[in-house]
């Protein structure tokens, strides 16, 4: 399943889902924000390159985009970078110091790379993008992105849930449901969590909820809009729950059997 939609004022999703054995599914989001100088931010897939492409084509000559805003080196998040590259010669790629190390590790173009630490601001075409850490993630590269514009937020892994079955809206997901799956996504994703001081997570919560988003676009969950108070909620919880442990091979091959 591949589907492209309008999430916000300029803003389009492209979004598959992932299923992950005994867990359910994972939404794999990239965005695309219209403009005279549009953002693609996160490549999407490799496996579903062709309709990743064959959307992004829909909605854009990809000739079009300026500024490919990779928000971490994951393989979900920078799939299809060189085929969009390959259709995107004036695009640059928006990363941090540390992401365009990975780049070369991965023989992608470095002299394409964009540096831009949290804190400062993308100037793409008359529309501001703040970069920011997000208050989870599985990679010291990762930058989020808020728009003033649109009051979104683009949150990377952060806010990522893994779920039952598909849903339009994060506020469509049970109460509990949502709860239980962005805990456990979170402890999946940022194993550390619980090693951090309270206080500090608290205050990467708060800085979060100061932006007062409107709406919250990870990587990993459906659009979610004004629910960004429950949304940290459930990452504070994340940060007192039990580390993830993952099933050993004998665990691994039960379910796959079942499935």
């Amino acid at each position: 399943m591949f589907e492209s939609r309008a999430v916000a004022a300029d803003t389009l999703m492209l979004s598959a889902c992932l299923p992950v054995p005994g867990y359910g599914i994972l939404p794999v989001n990239a965005f695309l924000i219209r403009g005279t100088e549009p953002v693609l931010i996160d490549t999407g897939l490799a496996a579903l390159r062709g309709p990743f492409m064959a959307a992004l084509r829909a909605q854009i000559d990809p000739a079009e985009l300026r500024w490919i805003w990779i928000t971490h080196m994951d393989p979900d998040h920078l799939g299809n970078l060189e085929a969009v590259l390959a259709e995107a010669p004036h695009a640059r790629i928006v990363t941090t110091y540390l992401g365009m190390g990975k780049m070369g590790l991965h023989g992608l173009p470095v002299e394409r790379a964009f540096l831009l630490n949290p804190g400062q601001t993308l100037a793409a075409g008359g529309r501001d993008l703040v970069a920011v850490t997000p208050p989870s993630f599985d990679a010291p590269e990762t930058t989020g992105v808020f728009d003033p514009a649109s009051r979104a937020l683009f949150s990377a892994d952060a806010f990522g849930a893994l779920m039952h079955e598909p849903a339009e809206d994060a506020a469509a997901i049970g109460p509990a449901a949502l709860r239980d799956g962005m805990v456990t996504w979170t402890t999946v994703d940022a194993p550390w969590l619980h090693l951090v001081d309270p206080g500090r997570y608290d205050a990467s919560l708060e800085r979060i909820r100061r932006l007062d988003p409107a709406l919250v676009l990870s990587g990993h969950l459906p659009p979610a809009h004004g629910i960004t108070d429950t949304l940290l909620a459930h990452l504070a919880a994340a940060r007192t729950a039990p580390p993830f442990e993952g099933p050993d091979h004998a665990a691994l091959e039960a379910m796959m059997a079942a499935a």
